[in-house]
């Protein structure tokens, strides 16, 4: 599994004199100062009424940069401290090389699919998919081929099928699956990826934080973090903060921060927001009773629903309620809404047409009493829910 074309993709443009690379740099005030302690008057930024600018005069070191925003894309003078640090810690947490932030979940999602596959590639993408991560494939130049979901067989047919493919191969999929709480069959998808010469990435937007013995999702839960190249992640659901973050082998975030355009020419994320996302995920593999909580309670609201469940997805967090009907769902929800429980109706084009659900998010702040008196209130206002369509994870 080679990233050869990878490094010499990054040498192409190192002959050109194009390399690109992060520098952290501080802001205060209407000047930059970079990382050996010069200090400069900035001319590179987007602070148009000097309102960063006047949030940051004065400030001592430890709170410069970290009220406002960035005011300039990561590679141009974006990059602080805050920032640098965060993505090290990421790093850690996932056991890698390198991270690298974006603005977004769905900038990392869109750009790294849009990035890393090029013309001559092949991916190969589970139809259930998030949007970010199809809207990326569709960017790119790569021959794209869309699977069931779920289906390690039809994976390995075209794996056989395709060996004429000149480029990478790349096996994208998200690790739980937003509108459904199941999850990725990780374990088999590594082990065909090494097979067949392939590349596996993960969007572990719903499993950051919540799975796995250190917190760092799915493929710490299932322990093949060092057989997946590429996890994306979101810092805006169980982290509690806001934008997104790529992590994996060297060559992987050089590429993305050389040309990945979702990176280069986005504003980056706000030093405060990394900052806090710092604490967090600096704090996660110490919550292993919170992880413990939550599937905890998503285990028991399956039980009062009577839904079937069982191993590490009977402890996931979103538990999808299937009604079917459009109309049905929206006035489901808004019975469940007048009863004092907010539960959203989540409907056609996010979920095929006669799938619409009511997607129900378990928290470890909620009690034992709002799960059952939920539950109590589903059950009375949604007599006509169906048993979902559950496929093997493999698992």
């Amino acid at each position: 599994m080679s990233l050869q074309p990878l490094h010499d993709r990054l040498n192409t443009i190192a002959k050109d004199g194009r390399t690109r690379k992060l520098h952290r740099r501080r802001v205060e005030g209407v000047h930059i100062v970079e990382d050996d302690g010069r200090r400069l008057m900035n001319f590179g930024g987007n602070d148009y009424l000097g309102v960063i600018a006047d949030e940051t005069r004065g400030c001592d070191l430890q709170t410069a940069c970290s009220t406002h925003g960035a005011s300039a894309s990561a590679l141009v003078c974006g990059w602080t401290p805050r920032h640098d640090a965060l993505a090290q810690s990421i790093a850690e947490l996932e056991r890698t090389d390198a991270a690298v932030i974006f603005p977004s979940g769905y900038a990392a999602c869109s750009g790294t699919m849009a990035t890393l596959p090029q013309a001559g590639d092949l991916i190969l993408s589970d139809e259930l998919n998030h949007a970010s991560l199809i809207d990326g494939c569709r960017l790119s130049k790569a021959e794209r081929v869309i699977y069931p979901h779920r289906d390690l067989d039809f994976v390995e047919h075209v794996l056989r099928d395709r060996t004429d493919v000149s480029g990478m191969t790349w096996i994208v999929t998200d690790g739980v699956f937003s509108m459904d709480g199941d999850v990725a069959p990780l374990p088999g998808l590594a082990d065909l990826a090494e097979r067949f010469g392939a590349h596996l990435i993960v969007d572990e937007a719903h499993g950051t934080g919540v799975l796995g013995p250190r917190g760092a999702g799915l493929c710490d839960a299932y322990g093949v973090t060092d057989r997946v190249t590429v996890r994306i992640g979101t810092l805006s659901k169980a982290i509690g903060h806001q934008g997104g973050f790529v992590a994996g082998p060297q060559i992987v975030i050089d590429t993305l921060v050389n040309a990945c355009r979702s990176l280069i020419f986005s504003t980056a994320l706000s030093p405060v927001i990394a900052e806090g996302a710092h604490r967090v995920i600096q704090r996660l593999p110490h919550w292993r009773d919170r992880r413990d909580r939550v599937a905890m309670m998503s285990r028991q609201f399956r039980r009062l629903m009577n839904l079937d469940a069982s191993g590490l997805e009977s402890g996931i967090p979103i538990v999808p309620l299937i009604i079917g009907d459009e109309e049905e769902t929206v006035l489901a929800s808004q019975a469940i809404r007048d009863n004092g429980f907010f539960v959203p109706a989540i409907r056609p084009p996010t979920v095929p047409d006669g799938k619409s659900r009511l997607r129900v998010s378990i928290t470890a702040a909620h009690r034992d009493h709002d799960i059952e008196l939920l539950a109590e209130i589903i059950h009375r206002v949604c007599p006509n829910l169906q048993a979902p369509e559950l496929t093997s994870a493999g698992n």
